[in-house]
């Protein structure tokens, strides 16, 4: 191989490295404002409302137990006597059955450039209570007295919009906010016995009053509920048999959690879902602790991250330029047209601008409008530039048709992230095949030496 042609190799591969500094600066430049449009969400959250977890109400029973305690005696130590002692104790028990009926609106906040979506959620919860005479507890000692409460967790209370009137067998009650240092000074149990966190979250109650401790008790409850939050809403399913259903006119829902709808419809003019949970499927302990994740969620998500877009698109930059350095390559050698080293590395800099210029345009107008208009100035001004270097329009515009396809395909890629791999590897044996059949009748080893004379059929 011709000496000459070898250097030209070398320094079109040292082009496409350099090439990389500015795709990294680019990539860099997009992660930069990606953290400050999660800063700006952060702090909309923080004035207004974080993201919602909201646990379904229970019942919490607080009651005072007289048990016997073996204590050494005064004055003997080796021999043990019994004292009794009362020991304060909180029950949690889960609704028998539990309805929840909301709808939510999405709203955008804007910060300069950068935006953050909160969604206000309307729910109607209702359900009912049944609890045992506390002498059936599996308990060691005696029950003196005991009070109900309902109980209410929220993540954020803040984003409470009302307050609400609530219906418990017939009677109008109010929410009020507990104070967990209150809380702490008893213990609280499963129905199985066993311990318990209580709520995680902010806790909303209604203190239900004393307890008839031989006669089951029967609660009937209804509320309706305005709830605001940012990006997600959680729902930990408490009661035995929970029917929870949530419909939007946001048409971009992520449903997750531990519990996918029994059923869903989700269209352009929004969506609506139904989850039907037994107490079989869900584990009461976990939904008291929404860290667990046992909840169903509902994450109202942006259909367009231009960030997260433009970071893919610059990720395929490298394949641009290799493609488009490929075709240069191809042209010297089948046109004997030589080009210059300096030329590649122009049009590999304004291959490099376009990953720019897309994100500086995606934050002003849509990201099909940003690509459209990006692709549209860097083909053009590539093609225009070739038309010249190469000394005709006609390679100018051939090879403007090629970026336009390579464009086209990139943007096919972004629009179907599941299916990314195979387009790109579909390119990339393409361009290959294509390579291979150009060059099949070329004498590698005399390229260079007749670089003046016509190729031989």
């Amino acid at each position: 191989m011709d000496k000459k042609l070898l250097f030209k190799m070398v320094a079109i591969l040292f082009m496409s490295l350099v090439l990389l500094v500015p795709l990294g600066l680019i990539e860099g430049q997009i992660r930069e404002r990606s953290q400050r449009q999660n800063e700006v969400q952060a702090s909309i959250a923080n004035s207004a409302a974080g993201e919602q977890v909201l646990v379904a109400p229970v019942i919490a029973v607080h009651y005072r137990e007289q048990v016997d305690v073996a204590m050494p005696k005064e004055g003997n130590p080796e021999q043990t006597g019994v004292r009794t002692r009362i020991v304060e104790r909180t029950l949690l028990l889960p609704p028998e059955k539990l309805e929840m009926l909301g709808e939510t609106t999405v709203e955008t906040r804007n910060r300069g450039i950068y935006q953050a979506r909160l969604f206000r959620l309307g729910l109607g919860t209702s359900g009912r209570f049944v609890l045992k005479p506390l002498a059936e507890l599996p308990s060691g000692g005696r029950i003196v007295s005991a009070r109900a409460q309902l109980q209410l967790g929220i993540a954020d209370p803040r984003g409470v919009n009302n307050d609400p009137e609530v219906t418990i067998n017939g009677k109008l009650y109010r929410f009020a906010s507990t104070s967990s240092k209150s809380e702490t000074q008893s213990v609280a149990t499963l129905p199985d016995g066993t311990p318990a966190q209580g709520l995680s979250a902010g806790r909303l109650a209604i203190d239900l009053g004393p307890l008839d401790l031989q006669r089951e008790s029967r609660f009937d409850f209804s509320f309706p509920l305005q709830l605001t939050g940012t990006a997600r809403l959680a729902i930990a399913p408490t009661g035995d048999a929970n029917h929870i259903e949530l419909k939007s006119a946001w048409p971009h829902p992520n449903f997750g959690g531990r519990f996918l709808p029994t059923a869903r419809t989700v269209g352009k003019d929004g969506f609506a879902a139904r989850w039907d949970i037994s107490h079989l499927a869900r584990n009461f302990e976990a939904t008291q602790k929404p860290g667990s994740g046992e909840v169903l969620s509902i994450d109202f998500v942006d259909p367009v991250n231009v960030y997260l877009q433009s970071e893919r698109a610059v990720k395929y930059g490298v394949l641009f330029i290799v493609l488009t350095f490929a075709g240069f390559f191809l042209t010297e050698i089948l046109r004997r047209a030589p080009i210059h080293p300096m030329q590649y590395l122009l049009v590999g800099l304004a291959l490099a601008i376009f990953f720019l210029l897309l994100i500086a345009l995606s934050e002003h107008v849509s990201f099909v409008l940003a690509y459209g208009l990006s692709a549209a100035a860097c083909i053009g001004l590539i093609a225009f530039y070739l038309a010249g270097a190469l000394g005709g329009v006609r390679q100018g515009l051939a090879f403007g048709a090629g970026l336009t396809g390579l464009y086209g395909v990139l943007y096919g890629v972004l629009l179907s992230e599941d299916n990314s791999l195979l387009m790109g590897s579909l390119l990339l044996f393409l361009a290959l095949g294509a390579t291979m059949l150009a060059t099949r009748r070329v004498d590698w080893y005399r390229l260079g030496s007749q670089a003046g004379e016509p190729e031989q059929p």
